[in-house]
């Protein structure tokens, strides 16, 4: 394909025609525009630009990429709905924000793959960019097409899209995969030799090499193995010394409002606390810390690069760092000194965290938010949640003492065993903390809300719930109607989740090959933007499982035997199948399993990670 950048006389002419037209200009503060490279890469966020930019792993792997003087790398992102129309109108591909390149004239196109409901976004941007869907459809004249992030743990529902896969971190991986583009290019290497290169890489699936077999009853049987060399399974790629990894010092600037304009830095990696429910807790493993002057010094850099007011730490489980509480210490004197607001999400409330909110939210205090998950004790041992009620109520009657008037609370609902008894215990909780408050502030009270808001369960691949059904959407529809209803109270916020999207997160989050003409249909009949309930089109999707004769209860609602071969156990996670069926029988006996700091239980990941951590042994 020959498709020239886009002049600036026709991005001028799209741009007067839409809202928001600096998502699409580029030019931000330390963005990089090379003109002549070995290989120019594209980072494509399957989402806009204000959802995009908020992302630190893009901003982490545009920093590495792009420190290469051999390797470009470019973003794009998905174009609104108004900008959308107009290039189709005007038969303009989608292009680059650095240099208004064609995606179809990269050498690499990556797609970061967050959340299952961006799937029907990359099948529009790749025809938005008239590069054909199918990989086997791809010549040599397109981008080889490779995908990652979280999803990547599950590749199979987008491995009949993709070229390959990168498992796992990115820091040191993305690099080898550019240069071993580079070597092949150099030497006339056509695409089949770079796929046989790439494979070779730790943390890299090649879905070609692989071929699926099927049970009669639809279950998967085996992968065959249909080039040499290739590992079963793709071991996921583990980066060993986060302290010493590269991260962005001057990280881009956004030219228009997005979801978070702050400095970020990443102060571990992973998590120790093995909720049953939680894939990142599993797949991120092991733990990684950065030590506390390193974040002390990238911190205080990325404020003078950028010019942010707003200073955030980043990790499953903030207060989990070992130097906690020295290093909040120190965050909290530099950014009094210079006027920056700090953030620190997902604390454990103890004494100290409540101590530091209170000094960092002085003026106006924010709303508090815990996350129970569950509203019984039974049910969160089931979920190896390990607070209590009275863990939960002592942090909320301090809050209350100490001036806080909105409180938010997170659960989910349709958790496996999951009884009308633990809703209930939902509502409980909520009118306890109700009474705390007119118990403490008497009349004074008033002004206290609380948002009270749950997710729909979706088992995940990886985790002690992977075998689980999931509720029907009557079943979902159903407790969301006994909490609406539970709920009805004074100084009450109830907000739940969408149940179709639910329903179609877990087809595609432990789904197989054969979902690609799902996908394909639902595309054809207008999918797209599926994470925002605005254009969420579930009659598309409907339409689409009738079509192509998807049986949703087969991906979704059905439980899964131990002895059935999943479609994600072509990729290690590190976290043995066995540790995960153990962890399982321990839900069903509602058995608490302590945090990996305090006990190592033998999950498998020290062997595959080979680290060496403190504390740790097993």
């Amino acid at each position: 394909m020959n498709q020239q950048p886009l002049s600036n006389e026709i991005l001028e002419s799209l741009l007067l025609r839409v809202n928001k037209p600096a998502r699409y200009i580029g030019g931000e503060l330390h963005s990089v525009v090379k003109n002549r490279t070995d290989c120019r890469f594209g980072f494509a966020f399957p989402d806009t630009y204000d959802i995009g930019m908020s992302f630190m792993g893009m901003q982490i792997l545009y920093d590495i990429l792009n420190k290469d003087s051999n390797v470009a790398c470019e973003r794009v992102f998905a174009p609104a709905n108004d900008m959308e129309k107009i290039m189709r109108e005007e038969n303009v591909p989608l292009f680059t924000l650095e240099t208004k390149t064609p995606l179809a004239q990269l050498d690499i196109l990556g797609f970061t793959l967050q959340y299952e409901l961006s799937y029907s976004n990359i099948l529009n941007m790749l025809e938005l960019s008239q590069i054909p869907f199918l990989a086997k459809e791809r010549d040599e004249e397109y981008p080889l097409l490779i995908g990652g992030g979280p999803c990547a743990f599950n590749p199979e529902p987008l491995a009949d899209f993709f070229d390959a896969f990168l498992v796992g971190d990115g820091e040191d991986a993305i690099l080898q995969i550019c240069h071993a583009y580079i070597e092949n290019k150099k030497r006339g290497g056509i695409k089949k030799e770079l796929l046989q290169k790439i494979a070779s890489i730790d943390g890299v699936y090649v879905p070609s090499f692989y071929e699926p077999h099927y049970n009669e009853d639809g279950t998967l049987k085996e992968y065959q193995i249909l080039e040499k060399g290739v590992s079963i399974p793709v071991k996921k790629r583990v980066a060993q010394n986060l302290d010493t990894c590269s991260y962005p010092l001057n990280p881009l600037v956004p030219l228009t409002e997005t979801v978070h304009e702050r400095a970020v830095i990443e102060t571990f990696r992973g998590c120790t606390r093995g909720c049953r429910f939680c894939q990142a807790g599993m797949i991120y493993r092991p733990v990684r810390e950065r030590k506390q002057d390193t974040i002390l010094h990238l911190a205080k850099e990325q404020l003078k690069s950028t010019g942010h007011e707003e200073l955030s730490l980043l990790s499953l489980s903030t207060s989990d760092h070992s130097c906690f509480e020295p290093l909040v210490t120190d965050l909290i004197e530099y950014c009094e000194e210079n006027h920056i607001s700090l953030s620190l999400p997902s604390l454990r409330l103890d004494n100290f965290s409540f101590q530091i909110l209170g000094q960092i939210q002085k003026a106006r205090k924010t709303g508090l938010t815990f996350a129970p998950e569950a509203g019984t004790q039974r049910l969160r041992n089931v979920i190896n949640k390990g607070i209590t009620e009275e863990d939960i109520m002592c942090s909320i009657e301090k809050a209350i003492r100490m001036g806080w008037n909105h409180v938010k609370l997170y659960f989910m609902i349709g958790l496996p065993t999951e009884t009308f008894e633990d809703l209930e215990g939902i509502i409980h909780l909520t009118k306890r903390i109700l009474s705390a408050n007119r118990d403490i502030r008497g009349p004074k009270g008033n002004r206290f809300r609380i948002t009270v808001s749950v997710s729909n369960f979706v088992p995940k691949p990886f985790t002690p719930f992977q075998w689980v059904a999931q509720d029907s959407e009557e079943l979902l529809r159903e407790k969301h109607d006994y909490l609406r209803n539970g709920l009805r109270l004074k100084q009450v916020q109830f907000n739940y989740h969408d149940t179709e999207t639910s329903l179609l997160e877990a087809i595609f989050a432990r789904g197989d090959r054969r979902l690609s003409n799902l996908l394909i249909q639902a595309h054809k009949n207008g999918a797209k933007m599926d994470g925002w309930s605005e254009y969420f089109c579930g009659e598309c999707w409907k339409l689409a499982l009738t079509q192509t004769e998807t049986n949703r209860e087969f991906y979704a609602t059905r439980e899964r035997s131990p002895e059935e071969t999943m479609p994600w156990d072509i990729i290690d996670c590190g976290v043995r199948k066995d540790f995960l069926w153990t962890e399982w029988e321990r839900a069903l006996g509602e058995h608490i399993t302590e945090d990996c700091r305090i006990r190592c239980d033998g999950c498998g990941i020290k062997t595959l990670a080979n680290c060496e951590l403190e504390g740790i042994d097993g």
